[in-house]
């Protein structure tokens, strides 16, 4: 139809347990017929792109609707994340091998966060 829509979630790991939460979600109606791009910059362990695919496929979106786009992931978080969705489309710039003890991808670039918002 030409429309293009934005939604938002919000999404972060407890740095101490490395667990993901999910904090707030606003989606667009209509989403459950939609492509939908899901943009996180990394794929470290998996658990914050998981809870927002479960976060999109609960509001109706197909699994084989979601693009994941990211820029680096970890080796260990694509595992976890095409193990549980399989039909999961997956566009990554740059694939490490290797998490940190703190799961940190390794080598990687740091804490995204930090460098996008100038705070390392």
């Amino acid at each position: 139809s030409g429309r293009l829509s934005f939604g938002k979630l919000l999404i972060q790991r407890d740095e101490e347990t490395s667990v993901a939460k999910s904090y707030y979600s606003k989606l667009p109606a209509g989403i459950c017929n939609d492509v939908v791009l899901l943009l996180e910059p990394m794929l470290a362990t998996g658990g914050s792109v998981i809870k927002a695919v479960e976060t999109l496929t609960e509001h109706g979106v197909p699994e084989e609707s979601i693009v994941l786009v990211n820029v680096v992931s970890s080796k260990k978080g694509l595992d976890v994340v095409t193990g549980r969705f399989p039909a999961l489309k997956i566009v990554s710039a740059a694939v490490d091998a290797d998490l940190t003890a703190q799961n940190y991808i390794s080598p990687g670039l740091g804490d995204f966060g930090d460098r996008y918002y100038g705070t390392c």
